[in-house]
C-alpha cells in the first residue's frame, strides 16, 4: 500500500527523479540522529541538466524558479533513498538552502528560491515549511541556473 506522502505525489502527478549519485568526493545525504543533511542538488533530471546560465542574463525568473522546483525534486529524491524508500518518515523540511548563479543587478533570489519551498508544502504540507537562505553568486558547478541543499527531519 502506497504512503501518504506517495499518495500525494500521485495526486499532483508529480514524477521523483532518480537519486544522483555524487559528482565528486562527498556523499549525497549524511544522517545523524533524526536529521537528513542533503548535498546540494541541481536542476537535473536522471542525469540531465535542464538549465543552464544567469538569471538576469539569459534566463527568466519563471525559469530560475523551475530549476529550483527541480532541485527540491532532487532533494526530496535524496531524502527517500536516506529514509529506505519511505517518504512517511519525514516529519519536518528543517531549512533550504539555495544559491542563484546571477548577474551583479539581479535581487529577485528568493522569488527563485519560492520554487524549492512552495514544493516543499505542495507536498509535505504544514511539515514542508522551513527555514530558508536564498543567495545570488557569480557561477555554480557547471554552469547551473540554481543548486540548493536541505536538512530534514525523519522519524
Amino acid at each position: 500500500m502506497a504512503g501518504t506522502i506517495d499518495q500525494r505525489l500521485a495526486e499532483l502527478a508529480i514524477v521523483l527523479p532518480k537519486a544522483a549519485a555524487p559528482a565528486a568526493n562527498y556523499l549525497p545525504f549524511v544522517v545523524t540522529g533524526n536529521l537528513v543533511f542533503v548535498a546540494g542538488q541541481l536542476p537535473t533530471w536522471n542525469g540531465e541538466i535542464k538549465y543552464l546560465g544567469k538569471l538576469g542574463e539569459n534566463l527568466s525568473l519563471d525559469e530560475g524558479y523551475q530549476a529550483a522546483r527541480l532541485c527540491a525534486l532532487n532533494l526530496i529524491a535524496q531524502v527517500r533513498e536516506a529514509a529506505a524508500g519511505d517518504l512517511d518518515r519525514v516529519r519536518r523540511v528543517v531549512k533550504l538552502t539555495g544559491y542563484v548563479n546571477t548577474t551583479a543587478d539581479f535581487s529577485d533570489q528568493p522569488k527563485v528560491i519560492n520554487g524549492a519551498s512552495e514544493l516543499m508544502a505542495e507536498i509535505f504540507g504544514e511539515n514542508g515549511h522551513h527555514a530558508r537562505v536564498a543567495v545570488g553568486c557569480s557561477s555554480l558547478p557547471l554552469g547551473v541556473a540554481v543548486e540548493v541543499d536541505g536538512i530534514f527531519e525523519v522519524a
